[in-house]
């Protein structure tokens, strides 16, 4: 990747995404030392233009933000990075410098939640018990949430239709991490569909 420093008197303006629900988080600027210890350190480091140095996102708070995918624009002049953040990324304690979280793009983060229950083998949870019971109640449970949510479908209380189809989502994302598939994936049969 040859980003070109030179347009931006050697600066390039970074924008932060959130790798789950794909919210911006916030927008810094990077020289090509910064760009260079982020790349090495796999944490978003900027060059602080207030400060004059080199800041690494967290140094102080510790919700650093861990990289997951850098991408430069067609230009070359500007950076696109994708990262685990480890705690609110603004200053005022919201999760993004744009406002708070929002609710699109949530279902990924909740599969990130579930695949850690799952691997943390935290043993409280009722995600990673009802993963443990195999793939047969998995699956009978997501029958039984899709019968509930077809006979809430012919009424009229649309809280509790809404309520049903988000039972049926949360476990269709167990079944699927049972299944090894991921949401993505799923995306991707989706969107080769439309292209058809």
């Amino acid at each position: 990747m040859n980003i070109d420093f030179s347009k931006g008197n050697g600066l390039v303006p970074v924008v932060i995404q959130d790798n789950n629900t794909l919210q911006v988080l916030m927008v810094g600027y990077m020289n090509e030392e910064a760009f260079k210890k982020t790349r090495k350190e796999k944490k978003v480091t900027f060059f602080s233009r207030s400060k004059n140095r080199l800041w690494t996102k967290g140094e102080t708070s510790g919700n650093f933000l861990y990289v997951e995918e850098i991408s430069a624009d067609c230009d070359n002049d500007s950076i696109l990075i994708k990262v685990n953040p480890a705690g609110p990324v603004c200053h005022t304690g919201s999760i993004s410098c744009f406002g708070d979280e929002s609710a699109k793009g949530f279902i990924y983060k909740l599969e990130h939640i579930i695949n850690q229950c799952i691997k943390n083998n935290t043993k409280e949870s009722y995600t990673n018990q009802l993963f443990k019971k195999g793939i047969n109640k998995v699956a009978q449970k997501v029958g039984e949430e899709t019968v509930e949510l077809i006979i809430e479908s012919k009424d009229n209380n649309i809280e509790l239709f809404r309520n049903e189809a988000a039972d049926l989502l949360y476990h269709l994302l167990i079944l699927l991490k049972a299944k090894g598939v991921n949401l993505q994936s799923i995306e991707d049969v989706l969107k080769k569909r439309h292209e058809k």
